[in-house]
Parts: C-alpha cells; sequence; structure tokens
C-alpha cells in the first residue's frame, strides 16, 4: 500500500493533489530523497535530509523547510508503519510553462511504500553518458528522464541496472546507485569529480568500513577507467552497486556474463546490514 502526504493532508495515491502546472511536474524542477525504512524509522534521515538541502541549494532554490518535511514524514510513518521505502519529493511548486521560476510557496509530497530488499544485482553498461560538467551533476533532482531511458535499455538486455561511464570515460555511476569494484584486494569506488551523486550508502560504507577494517577506499582522479568493467567480466574483479533500499549489493550479472561474487563485496554487504541495524541515524 502506498501512503502519501502532501501539503499538510494525507491523499490516496488516485486523487489529485498537486496544480497541473507545479514547475516540478512542468520542466522537473525539484529535489528529491529515497530513504530505507525500519522498524517504521527512516534510515540516515539527517543525511538525507543535509543532502536535500545541497540539492536544493544547488538547483538555486529557495531554502526548504524542514519542519514541515519533518512533519510530512512523521505523519506518513504513523500511517504506514510497515513501509520499507520513503521518498521525500520538493518543488519550486506552482510556476510557468518554461524554465522561467515564479515566487511562491514550495511544493513537498512524502510518500511511502513497501519494498524488497534484493541481495544481488544484475548491471547492463549504458550506451549514453554522464556529463561530469552538467549543471545538475552530483544533484538528486527530479529531472530524472536519462536514468528512465538508460534503466528501460538495462532491463530489455536483462539487467536490472544500468551503468554509466562519464565524458572522460570514467566509471561514473548506476542510474540509482553507486559502484564500487574489488580489485587489487580492496574495494574502490570512483570520486565523486567524476559526476557521480554522492550516495548515502556508498558514505556509510567508506567510513563503516574505514571503522571495521575493511579495505575500503575512493578512488584518484582516472584510477577508475569504464573500461574496468572488461575486468569484471572477465573474472579479474567484482563489482557492487551501493543505494537506498538497495543497500550493499554485488552484482551476479554484467552484460549477460555470469560473475562471481567477491568475499570483499560480502563482508562489505554484512558489514552495512548490521550496522544499518544498530544505528538508524548515523
Amino acid at each position: 500500500m502506498t501512503v502519501i502526504w502532501t501539503e499538510g493532508r494525507m491523499v490516496a495515491p488516485d486523487e489529485a493533489a498537486l496544480s497541473a502546472v507545479d514547475h516540478g511536474i512542468t520542466v522537473g524542477d525539484g529535489v528529491f530523497e529515497t530513504c530505507a525504512v525500519l522498524d517504521g524509522h527512516a534510515f540516515a534521515l539527517t543525511r538525507h535530509l543535509a543532502r536535500l538541502e545541497r540539492s536544493a541549494a544547488g538547483m538555486g532554490m529557495a531554502d526548504l523547510d524542514l519542519h514541515k518535511v519533518r512533519g510530512g514524514v512523521d505523519a506518513v510513518l504513523a500511517a504506514a508503519p510497515d513501509a520499507g521505502r520513503l521518498r521525500i519529493t520538493v518543488t519550486d511548486g506552482v510556476g510557468p510553462l518554461g524554465s522561467g521560476r515564479s515566487a511562491g510557496p514550495q511544493t513537498v509530497v512524502v510518500a511511502a511504500t513497501p519494498a524488497v530488499v534484493v541481495p544481488t544485482g544484475r548491471a547492463a553498461r549504458s550506451p549514453w553518458t554522464r556529463n561530469e560538467n552538467s549543471a545538475v551533476a552530483g544533484l538528486k533532482t527530479t529531472s530524472y528522464a536519462e536514468n528512465v531511458v538508460a534503466l528501460a535499455d538495462a532491463i530489455a538486455k536483462g539487467g536490472d541496472e544500468s551503468v554509466f561511464a562519464n565524458t572522460r570515460g570514467e566509471l561514473c555511476e548506476g542510474t540509482g546507485s553507486n559502484v564500487f569494484i574489488e580489485i587489487g584486494g580492496e574495494l574502490v569506488t570512483p570520486p565523486l569529480g567524476v559526476g557521480c551523486l554522492a550516495g548515502i550508502t556508498r558514505e556509510l560504507l567508506l567510513e563503516w568500513g574505514a571503522e571495521d577494517g575493511l579495505p575500503v577506499r575512493e578512488a584518484k582522479d582516472g584510477e577508475l577507467p569504464f573500461s574496468v568493467l572488461d575486468q569484471v567480466a572477465a573474472g579479474e574483479a567484482r563489482m557492487l552497486l551501493t543505494g537506498s533500499v538497495r543497500n550493499v549489493q554485488p552484482t551476479v550479472w554484467l552484460d549477460g556474463v555470469d560473475l562471481q561474487i567477491g568475499e570483499l563485496s560480502v563482508a562489505a554487504r554484512d558489514l552495512f546490514e548490521r550496522n544499518m541495524r544498530e544505528r538508524i541515524d548515523p
């Protein structure tokens, strides 16, 4: 069951709730966050709200009303205690039918649904690239059309995630995930300079891995070319994906090739799942 709150009231999934000229609908002028929900609590909510603010600032939006956002979160979780996924969306509100903005209140929507955590993933290389020089690179915006197209391409090929290179030919990210490569006795993830999102799960795995002595780190500039996926396909390296609700997910298939799960990937998954149960808002 999907539970939705917007602007102080609960609404049904099939109920009209937003203006037809909300700028989030007409041009994708908004930001969002997705959190896992554990035992009725949004996981890492403080970090997610901080990133929501960073994305809004990067978009040039006005300061967010986090008191309103938290009120929506509380209302939705009270109505959906068994939810597994929570989404917070803030748009720039009613606007013109073009890219320009008009002054007015923002729109806040909070929704929760059930979720199933899948322990392994299947990836396909995207035929399109991420633009690390984009005005919205590294921001979590509602302008998700290229992700929709890329993910549909991956699903058509037999995968459940699409992995991008950037315009420099570096490994970047998935449509809704960060990528780690298990190679040379380490787990290595692309640096933020490649244009990827600063994922919360990515961030926590780096932190918790360092605490636990797991060899996990951010790569140096240029260290992970997109061609490293050839080594993954050849069995010379392993890969895992991280993201909210996805958590830490070893990859078992890449472009039609079955893959083995690496020992460090399993250790990372176990470490993350153990810690997230013990630290609900790290």
